[in-house]
């Protein structure tokens, strides 16, 4: 009686690991880009939101005042995801700067880096890619 055995050669298995090993180098990379890319996004919307938090006080205010009282928005938050934190410039009360520093993990992304929003509505990176680029995505 003849006994066959079954399982895998050190070949089958050295095969397997290596296309595992290559799908995984292209793959955690592109991941790492979307999440980074996803967090920008987050950081821009709150940007944009809270330039419209500031807009409606000044609105509201009479004299036009973006510092005005009944302002609800706070000097520095940090976005949940804690990837980003906004930081509200008022040096006077016709302008504000608005700031998205990355945190955290997010703080290696040179790409963009720092978002700045001010209130005519000039939009700038500290990061290497172009402002245009930076908030376009």
């Amino acid at each position: 009686m003849k006994h066959r055995q079954s399982g895998f050669t050190l070949l089958e298995l050295m095969l397997v690991v290596a296309i595992v090993g290559i799908l995984a180098a292209i793959a955690i990379p592109t991941y790492r880009n979307y999440v980074v890319r996803a967090n920008r996004s987050e950081a821009k919307v709150a940007v944009l939101q809270t330039a419209q938090a500031l807009e409606r006080c000044y609105m509201d205010s009479a004299p036009f005042a973006y510092n005005a009282t009944g302002c609800t928005v706070p000097a520095t938050m940090t976005l949940t995801s804690g990837t980003y934190r906004i930081d509200v410039l008022v040096p006077n009360a016709n302008a504000f700067v608005i700031s998205a520093v990355p945190q955290g993990g997010q703080a290696s992304d040179t790409g963009c880096g720092t978002f700045r929003l001010t209130a005519q509505g000039t939009q700038t990176v500290t990061g290497t890619l172009p402002a245009a680029e930076c908030w376009r995505r």
